[in-house]
């Protein structure tokens, strides 16, 4: 029987987290995945689009009830199809921490303005 092993939720400052992006060198590198930083990285509205995002990452921490540091923020990939929906990959750490919670799925929403953003995350599964 499947149900809902977790749900998380984050807000992000869109202008506090491009901040620290020009800041430190290399953060985008360690905290975005080759994929995400192709595919969100661009145009005008790039700063809201990588706040979504790190906004999913926290929030799946959150859903699958761990803190941060438990695995890299790389570990999760927040990643669209063609019509632009979101969804969520796990690897490495992750991955290792749904499957012992007994998680099968996982299901995203993301929201966004120039200010803030916003993920949501549900984790199903067999509790």
């Amino acid at each position: 029987m499947s149900g809902v092993v977790g749900v998380g939720i984050d807000l992000v400052d869109v202008a506090r987290l491009a901040s620290a992006i020009g800041r430190r060198r290399g953060i985008a590198q360690r905290v975005f995945t080759d994929v995400e930083r192709s595919t969100a990285a661009t145009g005008a509205r790039r700063d809201e689009r990588l706040a979504a995002r790190f906004a999913a990452k926290e929030a799946t921490m959150k859903a699958l009830g761990v803190g941060l540091g438990a695995f890299a923020f790389r570990d999760v990939e927040v990643v669209t199809d063609d019509a632009g929906r979101p969804s969520l990959v796990l690897h490495n750490g992750a991955q290792a921490v749904a499957s012992r919670l007994g998680v099968t799925s996982l299901s995203v929403s993301l929201t966004h303005t120039a200010a803030m953003a916003s993920a949501v995350v549900v984790a199903e599964g067999r509790p």
